[in-house]
């Protein structure tokens, strides 16, 4: 079952969405309203949207299955690009938001199904195993009620192996975030630099920030536990996947939006954070569906 953007939209009714900052009231969103079933889940397809900032009484495995989601946290902004999949724990204040033309795939657990969830979000590489189980539960929808004793042992059975899946998978985490900060000179450093990826020095950025290039470079070390240009890089690199998930999107014009003079130069960067050449990489996303 595709879950339209505006029945996505109801379901986060009551999350309060404010640019740039949490906002004072951050509202839980009841997904079970079926019943108090112990999982199940949910299939978003549709236009551009922002969720707002809310939580869960669930934990939450999503998987991008074609676009790109990107999740925010207080603590980290992380990218999810097709093929991988974001942990989103119980309790945990986040919002989503959902590029054009995605699709993914959520499910939802009831907290006694995996007990040591962490305490963040993080983004995992989904084996195929994991992927073909996640596909299967779209049977089993998360606002279903409580059907047939049979059924209903059935899914418990299945939802109680592929939360010991995701509990393994919670090992093996892949480094698509950008850290945030509180600091309002370092907050704003970060999101300007993210605004300028085409082209941005460390100048630039400190005159926007009306701060020395000595102090920006102590307070960014301090709060974001990287240095300036490790943050440029890794920005530029997450932003590259984005975009080379869309099927029209070429390696040259990537190279060109990230701020990198040539392909080449590209190549062994995106190579070396990926681990794979943006050509491979665009080849693999976009050919993948469900």
């Amino acid at each position: 079952m595709t879950v339209s953007a505006h029945s996505a939209r109801d379901l986060a009714q009551t999350a309060k969405n404010r640019p740039g900052a949490q906002p004072a009231n951050i509202g839980q969103v009841e997904l079970r309203r079926g019943g108090r079933v112990l999982a199940g889940s949910y299939l978003y397809e549709g236009e551009l949207l922002v969720t707002g900032w809310h939580f869960h009484d669930v934990h939450q495995i999503e998987y991008a299955i074609g676009g790109v989601v990107e999740v925010e946290t207080a603590s980290a902004h992380y990218l999810l690009p097709p093929q991988q999949a974001a942990w989103i724990p119980a309790g945990l204040e986040h919002q989503a938001t959902m590029n054009p033309s995605v699709k993914t795939l959520a499910v939802m657990f009831d907290p006694e199904l995996i007990p040591a969830p962490g305490d963040r979000a993080r983004i995992l590489a989904v084996s195929p195993l994991v992927r073909e189980m996640m596909l299967y539960a779209l049977r089993w929808p998360i606002y279903r009620g409580s059907g047939a004793a049979d059924d209903d042992t059935a899914s418990d059975t299945f939802f109680r192996t592929l939360a010991n899946l995701v509990a393994e998978a919670l090992d093996h985490e892949a480094p698509l975030s950008l850290p945030s900060s509180d600091d309002p000179v370092v907050a704003a450093a970060m999101a300007y630099t993210k605004e300028h990826l085409q082209a941005v020095s460390l100048q630039e950025v400190c005159r926007a920030v009306a701060v020395s290039e000595r102090t920006l470079r102590r307070q960014f070390q301090s709060e974001a536990e990287m240095s300036w240009r490790t943050y440029l890089l890794h920005a530029r690199m997450l932003r590259a996947m984005a975009l080379l998930a869309a099927p029209t999107q070429s390696v040259q014009q990537t190279a060109t939006a990230v701020g990198f003079d040539s392909v080449g130069s590209f190549t062994r960067a995106f190579s070396q954070f990926c681990g794979e050449t943006p050509s491979s990489y665009r080849r693999r996303v976009t050919s993948t569906g469900a």
